[in-house]
C-alpha cells in the first residue's frame, strides 16, 4: 500500500505466536484458543492489522463457546468478518484484506453440508482466498492506507489481501500434516 509495514507487522505477529507456542500449549478448546489469540495480536502484532485480526478473532470466538463442529467454523468466519466490516468500516471489493477474508467465508460456507469433508473445504477456501487477493490487483480502494495512494500507483494486489491468503495456507497446510 506504500508504506511497507504490512510485511513487518505479520512477521512481528508470527513471531510473537512462535514464542507463545514453544511457551506453553495452546489452549485446546477452539473459543479460548481464538481469544488467546486475538490477545497475543493486539499485544504484539502492532499497526492496524493487529486491531482487525484482534476483532476478528473475538468475534469469531464467541459462536465456538457452546459448540465446535464444522457448521460452527463457518458461523465464526462470518461473526469474524461482521466484526472487522462493523469496526473497520471496510466491504467486500475495497481492496482490503477483507477481500480474501470474504471470499474464504464463502466457501466455507459448504461446511454447513452434511458430511463436510473439511481439508476439501479448507483447500477451496484458501484457493478462493489466494484468488480475491490477486483480484485487488484490479480494485480502486475505498479503504485502508492503499485509499490514500493513487490507484495508478498500487500495482500490487493489496498485502493485507495477500497476508490474509497465506494464513489461511498456512492453517490448511498444518492440518494436512
Amino acid at each position: 500500500a506504500g508504506d511497507g509495514d504490512c510485511g513487518h507487522t505479520h512477521a512481528r505477529a508470527a513471531r510473537a505466536i512462535q514464542e507463545w507456542v514453544r511457551a506453553r500449549p495452546p489452549p485446546a478448546a477452539p473459543a479460548q484458543l481464538l481469544s488467546a489469540l486475538a490477545d497475543l495480536l493486539l499485544e504484539k502484532m502492532g499497526g492496524s492489522s493487529g486491531v482487525l485480526y484482534g476483532l476478528f478473532l473475538t468475534a469469531a470466538a464467541r459462536p465456538l463457546l457452546s459448540r465446535s463442529d464444522l457448521p460452527t467454523w463457518a458461523d465464526a468466519m462470518d461473526a469474524g468478518i461482521e466484526a472487522m466490516q462493523r469496526y473497520g468500516g471496510a466491504a467486500p471489493g475495497d481492496r482490503t484484506m477483507l477481500d480474501s477474508l470474504w471470499a474464504a467465508a464463502q466457501a466455507l460456507h459448504a461446511l454447513r453440508s452434511p458430511n463436510a469433508d473439511l481439508l476439501l473445504v479448507l483447500a477451496t477456501a484458501v484457493q478462493s482466498a489466494e484468488a480475491a487477493a490477486e483480484a485487488t490487483k484490479e480494485m480502486e480502494a475505498g479503504a485502508g492506507r492503499a485509499s490514500y495512494i493513487s490507484s495508478a500507483r498500487l500495482l500490487q494486489p493489496d498485502p493485507g489481501a495477500v497476508a490474509v491468503a497465506a494464513v489461511l495456507r498456512a492453517v490448511l497446510e498444518g492440518l494436512q500434516g
